[in-house]
């Protein structure tokens, strides 16, 4: 299983050339990848719902980047760009996505429940929210066992609004649980505006009644995504409790697969990704950097045969034997 790549920046400095370029091949991977699952649901080849990561790609890439081994990474459902950064197999991820024994659940996790402990990816979980207090408890294991680790726990805008996110908040700060809660701000949730949702918009402030420090960050840039997340995890880290990221970002495509997104126009999807696009940001400084032209087709090139192979990989992998359904329901207890 291929890892994710953490090449190091000069310290208190701009990120090296190798880092830039590391970031910009992750996040084209998920890109390209996220544009082929698209094409395989209309094809039908990807049944139930499919909630592509398409312009969040900063967020996953980035703090990943800063992601020590024994961290955990739990998410909701938007998920698929979350287990490329951590660096599952695209082909593994592409077969789960189209149902077939060879995807990394077995073909039963489908687009939003696939798990690898492996990579330290706890899932992505179908229920709005439930991850927040499922992750809130890899960090009080963390904490018990004493083992330096940090849970990231992503949610997004709408389950922000959700009641056991603030228990979670409660007892992460009571029991300084090293935890780091990344809001995921796309702007929308299902298709109803953060303004007509939240009655504090500002959803880094989310957590000052429990006495939990945030900060709003550009979830469209990873550098800075990076940054904030280091300085997070540092904090959990060191035994000073939990902090909350509100990751300000915008998906372009609709809620899921489903959704045709009428709730926005047309412009404002055009003008984000006009001027806000984390791709393009990160190309423009890696061009500044002295990266070529060439270079940059040259991963494009190499992102598209992974996402063409691991597609060609999934349409071929055989279907999950029906005695499947039995298996993996329940875990032998040892004594």
């Amino acid at each position: 299983m291929a890892r994710a790549r953490k090449s190091p920046s000069p310290k208190g400095g701009a990120p090296s050339k190798d880092r830039l370029l590391d970031w910009y091949r992750d996040m084209l991977l998920i890109r390209r990848f996220e544009e082929r699952a698209g094409q395989l649901y209309g094809m039908g080849l990807i049944g139930g719902f499919c909630h592509l990561y398409i312009g969040q790609e900063a967020i996953a890439v980035g703090i990943q980047s800063i992601k020590k081994d024994g961290d955990q990474i739990i998410t909701g459902y938007r998920d698929h760009g979350h287990m490329l950064a951590a660096g599952m197999d695209p082909k593994e991820v592409m077969a789960e996505l189209t149902g077939r024994a060879a995807g990394s659940s077995k073909g039963k996790g489908g687009s939003m429940h696939m798990f690898s402990k492996e990579a330290d990816f706890y899932g992505g979980h179908g229920i709005v929210g439930a991850q927040v207090s499922l992750g809130t408890g890899l960090a009080l294991a963390n904490k018990y066992r004493d083992n330096g680790a940090v849970a990231f726990v992503y949610f997004g805008d709408g389950a922000a609004n959700q009641g056991q996110v603030y228990e979670s908040f409660n007892m992460a700060e009571l029991w300084r649980l090293p935890a780091v809660y990344v809001i995921e701000n796309n702007q929308y949730a299902m298709g109803t505006s953060v303004q007509r949702a939240s009655a504090e918009t500002h959803l880094y402030k989310r957590g000052i009644s429990f006495d939990i420090p945030g900060e709003e960050v550009d979830g469209m840039d990873v550098e800075a995504v990076a940054a904030a997340g280091a300085k997070a995890a540092e904090r959990a880290r060191s035994g000073e409790g939990p902090y909350i990221l509100e990751m300000k970002t915008y998906r372009y495509r609709g809620h899921s697969m489903s959704d045709p997104a009428k709730y926005r126009t047309r412009e404002e999807v055009d003008e984000v990704k006009k001027t806000r696009d984390p791709i393009d940001h990160l190309r423009e400084k890696m061009e500044k950097a002295g990266v070529s032209a060439d270079e940059l087709k040259a991963i494009d090139a190499e992102a598209k045969k992974i996402v063409t192979d691991a597609a060609e990989y999934a349409r071929a992998a055989p279907e999950p034997d029906p005695a499947e359904l039995y298996t993996d329901v329940y875990a032998e207890a040892r004594a």
